[in-house]
């Protein structure tokens, strides 16, 4: 079941629209956050010269724009926010790879059959901000021709506390969007039943990395 109209994904769209600026002078500032420098470490070691990136939750698009300049060949960003996109789009040509970028304002699920697939499949933090974890996980395993890396929450009582926090928060400003905690061993068996074979994992605190290869 596709949730492009669900309230949580439009509550998704506005709350990460409002977001877009402050991600973009965030990793200005900052840097990478230790789970994506896990992640592009994990899809480096796997081999990225000249491959095909599709990044799901592009957000500001500093992952696939990285990856571009450590030798993929081109990338694919899809976002449901539409000002995460014009972000992502002004780094791609301060950075001088707008040709190798394009960009898709939707909801990946609703939009996977009419996108090609890639080598490398990529959903930083995009897991915990989607209802429908199987839909989005099935789809992007369809478009994945070799490596799917993902970061997700890990199944910890702290995680869960973190989780309704965030929700109570955002009811009180009357925002649809929530955040999930859906269960690592679930998502596991889902991508190695497709055919994948789990080479890394990591973990922050907060956060499980985990880069998945083609058998």
């Amino acid at each position: 079941m596709s949730c492009c109209c669900c309230p949580e994904t439009q509550g998704a769209r506005r709350l990460f629209s409002f977001l877009a600026k402050r991600h973009r002078k965030k990793y200005a500032r900052r840097g990478f956050e230790a789970s994506q420098k896990q992640l592009l470490a994990g899809i480096t070691d796997a081999g990225i010269e000249g491959a095909s990136l599709l990044e799901i939750g592009s957000g500001v698009g500093h992952l696939h724009q990285t990856l571009i300049e450590r030798g993929a060949r081109q990338a694919v960003g899809v976002d449901l926010a539409p000002k995460m996109l014009v972000e992502a789009r002004a780094s791609a040509v301060e950075r001088e790879i707008e040709e190798q970028t394009s960009y898709v304002e939707a909801d990946f699920v609703a939009v996977a059959d009419s996108l090609e697939s890639a080598d490398i499949t990529v959903l930083d933090k995009v897991v915990c901000c989607y209802p429908d974890a199987d839909g989005l996980i099935h789809k992007s395993l369809d478009k994945t021709d070799r490596i799917l890396a993902l970061t997700y929450p890990r199944d910890r009582w702290y995680t869960h506390v973190f989780v309704a926090v965030n929700g109570l928060l955002m009811w009180l400003i009357r925002s649809d969007y929530r955040s999930y905690v859906h269960p690592p061993t679930t998502i596991s068996k889902w991508i190695e039943e497709a055919g994948f074979r789990r080479r890394q994992r990591d973990t922050t605190w907060f956060w499980l990395t985990e880069i998945y290869e083609r058998v």
